[in-house]
């Protein structure tokens, strides 16, 4: 390669990037043809040793917008990214469209035709008979290439691979786990599920098979049989293989599942939970593999979808498909004092549903039932929420205090750190934000705003 002057030298790349896989935890958005994602919460990043195309031994950095001679066949010249755009102007309108649609397009899968951010990259990294990445920064592009991109783009290849998305079917999110976004690459571009000429697709309807599921009692994961009846409104689930009569029947209508992969301690960690005798009963399980608990879960989304349909007719589907799962808008611990707020603060894990408007919590984070809830209704209700504690209250180890007041009474907490403080209030001050929808109202309708074991 020719250096243009003595200034210009390569820099070795070395990559110094979170690498290690969590769990999921809250939502964003989700657009264009590859799920975008803008968090390292999901740790889609592998591991060096692992990574099948590590940053630090493919690429060369050179400094920007110069032109370098390269021994390509024909003669091509290759330009650095930056000065690329600025030569092209179709493959920088393909990027814009993208940058609309997705956070910081800086990357692209060169074999698909589409910019991706940081950490779509990292996915699409793992599975490199599907996808190819380059950076769009720190990469040369041959002419080939650049050609393939400005003939494809991210609305052309959603158009193809996205054609028919069931309206049940989840699309991962920015700040879903591995397995969903693993799952929702190789539906779309390996198995082709969603392409305009593909199969008819049909809900899934019944379902039957085993998952580990984790004990009541003694946290042991133990293989259970589960039936999904879609056309009933019902999961059930058996302790014996062959078993007749099963464990526990599941109304869909009270039904939700969320992939809880950090606290359940397993990349397929799926949490279902549903109402029993007043309380909220929490199931976590998880299967070996990845498309088979995924499968479950759009299964369970299905027939959630279809109850949807029967229970509120007047309702179009995009309004139902948000209600159909959910993930918990904020977790974690807090410490939190009793009724008279004269007894001693109580270290508890406590989980917020936007949906259903419930602050849930637990003695620890995988309990089967919640020790009490609080029922958050809206502003114009007189719900409020004041970042400190009231006067005279002082909290046992944490300072860092937050009071709920509803029409039954005052519930106070204290956060382990001013961090939690603020991200537990943005999170409260959301849900008592938004209007009550005829889920909630009902919700609303069964509880006495406060129920504890």
């Amino acid at each position: 390669m020719e250096q243009l002057n003595s200034s210009t030298r390569p820099l070795s790349l070395l990559w110094p990037l979170p690498l290690r896989t969590t769990g999921s935890g809250r939502t964003g958005s989700a657009a264009m043809a590859h799920g975008p994602s803008h968090s390292t919460a999901c740790g889609i990043l592998q591991d060096r040793d692992t990574n099948p195309y590590p940053l630090h031994r493919q690429v060369t950095w050179k400094l920007p917008t110069r032109i370098y001679q390269n021994s390509i066949p024909g003669g091509s010249t290759v330009l650095e990214t930056e000065e690329l755009m600025m030569r092209c102007p179709r493959l920088r309108e393909v990027k814009e469209l993208a940058q609309g649609h997705t956070a910081d397009p800086d990357w692209a899968s060169y074999k698909l035709g589409i910019f991706i951010c940081l950490n779509c990259s990292g996915v699409h990294r793992n599975f490199p008979d599907i996808s190819k990445v380059k950076s769009v920064r720190l990469d040369f592009w041959d002419d080939s290439t650049v050609e393939f991109m400005t003939r494809n783009g991210n609305l052309r290849v959603k158009a193809k691979y996205e054609a028919r998305v069931p309206a049940f079917y989840y699309i991962p999110q920015a700040n879903d786990c591995m397995v969903l976004k693993e799952q929702w690459i190789r539906a779309k571009y390996e198995r082709q599920e969603f392409m305009a000429e593909g199969k008819t697709i049909s809900p899934p309807g019944n379902r039957e098979g085993f998952l580990w599921k984790r004990g009541r009692d003694n946290a042991q994961f133990l293989k259970r049989r589960f039936v999904l009846l879609a056309r009933e409104g019902l999961l059930k689930y058996y302790t014996k293989e062959e078993g007749k009569e099963p464990k526990a029947v599941i109304s869909i209508k009270d039904l939700n599942a969320t992939f809880q992969t950090e606290k359940i301690g397993n990349p397929h960690g799926l949490q279902i939970t549903y109402r029993r005798e007043g309380h909220v009963r929490n199931l976590f399980v998880y299967h070996e593999s990845g498309k088979e608990i995924v499968d479950w879960f759009n299964a369970l989304r299905a027939a959630r979808l279809q109850y949807l349909k029967m229970a509120f007719p007047e309702l179009p589907e995009p309004e139902l498909v948000p209600l159909l799962t959910r993930n918990y808008l904020k977790q974690g611990f807090m410490e939190k004092t009793g009724p008279k707020q004269r007894e001693p603060f109580k270290k508890r894990w406590f989980a917020l549903d936007p949906q259903e408007r419930r602050l849930l919590y637990y003695k620890n984070p995988l309990d089967a039932f919640e020790q009490g809830q609080v029922f958050l209704g809206s502003d114009e209700q007189g719900y409020q929420v004041y970042e400190d504690l009231p006067k005279g209250i002082r909290g046992n180890r944490w300072k860092a205090g937050i009071t709920i007041v509803t029409p039954q009474r005052r519930f106070i907490f204290t956060c382990p750190s001013d961090k939690e403080q603020r991200e537990w209030m943005e999170s409260f001050r959301d849900v008592l934000s938004r209007p009550l929808t005829p889920l909630s109202l009902l919700t609303a309708s069964t509880e006495s705003g406060y129920s504890s074991r």
